[in-house]
C-alpha cells in the first residue's frame, strides 16, 4: 500500500485541533488558507542564496562569526529536495503506521564533529526585542524538532541545538526609499524531539477512526462553525 503523506504542518494541525485535522487529511475539508507571506518569503530566498554561496565555496558565514557559532552550510546532494516542502522535503516512512512524514527545512549547518544543525529562517516586524519566548512560537519549536527527528530517522547525528536566523524590519525609518533594512539576530534553541514519535502514533490512530473527533473549545475554526450552525 502506498505510504500516506503528513507533512510537518499536518502534526502540527493534529496538535491544535484533531477535528480540523481528521477533517482536513480523512475528509478532504481544510481549513480556509491564509494569505501568503510574500515578503517574508524573498526574505527566505535572499538568505537562501546568501548561505548557499558559502555552502559552495565550503565558507564560514559572517553571521556564524558573530556569534561564535563553529559550523558551515551543509553540503549535500538532496539538499535542493530537503527544502522542496510542497514537493519533497526531508521524508521518512514510518512503517509501523504506513505515513510518510514529511518536512521542508531552510537550512542545515554541520560542526567539526559532524553534527548537522537544523537553521530556521523567520522574518518580523516589531519595536521589541525579538525573542522565542511567546506562547504562539512554541509551533516554531515545535517545527525545529519536527526537523531534527527528520534528520536523524535519515541516519543523521544531528545536534540538539538549532538556530533560527530572525530578521527584524526597521520600521523606524524616516522614509522607505524603496528599501526595507533588517536587523539579523541569530538565536539558539535546544530541541527535544521525544514527543514526535508518539504524535505520528497518535495522529494515525485518529485518521484510522470513523467517527469525526469532537471539536476543541480553543479552536477558532471549530468554534465558528459551531456559532454559524444555530443560523441554519
Amino acid at each position: 500500500m502506498e505510504p500516506f503523506k503528513i507533512s510537518r504542518s499536518k502534526i502540527d494541525l493534529f496538535l491544535a485541533c484533531p477535528r480540523c485535522f481528521y477533517l482536513d487529511r480523512r475528509l478532504g475539508v481544510g481549513r480556509p488558507p491564509g494569505f501568503p507571506f510574500s515578503l517574508n518569503s524573498a526574505v527566505d530566498a535572499l538568505l537562501k542564496k546568501e548561505f548557499d554561496f558559502h555552502r559552495a565555496n565550503k565558507t564560514v558565514h559572517p553571521l556564524m562569526t558573530q556569534y561564535g557559532v563553529d559550523a558551515v552550510p551543509f553540503q549535500h546532494e538532496k539538499m535542493d529536495e530537503w527544502r522542496d516542502s510542497l514537493r519533497r522535503g526531508v521524508q521518512y516512512h514510518n512503517k509501523a503506521t504506513n505515513l510518510m512524514i514529511t518536512g521542508g527545512i531552510d537550512d542545515a549547518w554541520v560542526n567539526p564533529k559532524g553534527e548537522l544543525i537544523v537553521v530556521d529562517y523567520k522574518a518580523t516586524s516589531k519595536a521589541s526585542e525579538v525573542t522565542l519566548d511567546a506562547k504562539w512560537q512554541d509551533g516554531y519549536k515545535r517545527q525545529m524538532e519536527v526537523y531534527q527527528w527528520l534528520l536523524r530517522k535519515n541516519g543523521f547525528t544531528v545536534s540538539d541545538t538549532g538556530y533560527f536566523v530572525y530578521c527584524n524590519g526597521d520600521a523606524d525609518k524616516e522614509a522607505f526609499d524603496g528599501r526595507l533594512e533588517f536587523s539579523i539576530k541569530l538565536i539558539p534553541y535546544t530541541g527535544d524531539d521525544s514527543w514526535v514519535e508518539k504524535a505520528v502514533t497518535d495522529a494515525h490512530k485518529c485518521l484510522s477512526g470513523d467517527v469525526i473527533p469532537a471539536g476543541m473549545s480553543d479552536c477558532d475554526y471549530c468554534q465558528y462553525v459551531e456559532a454559524i450552525s444555530k443560523y441554519k
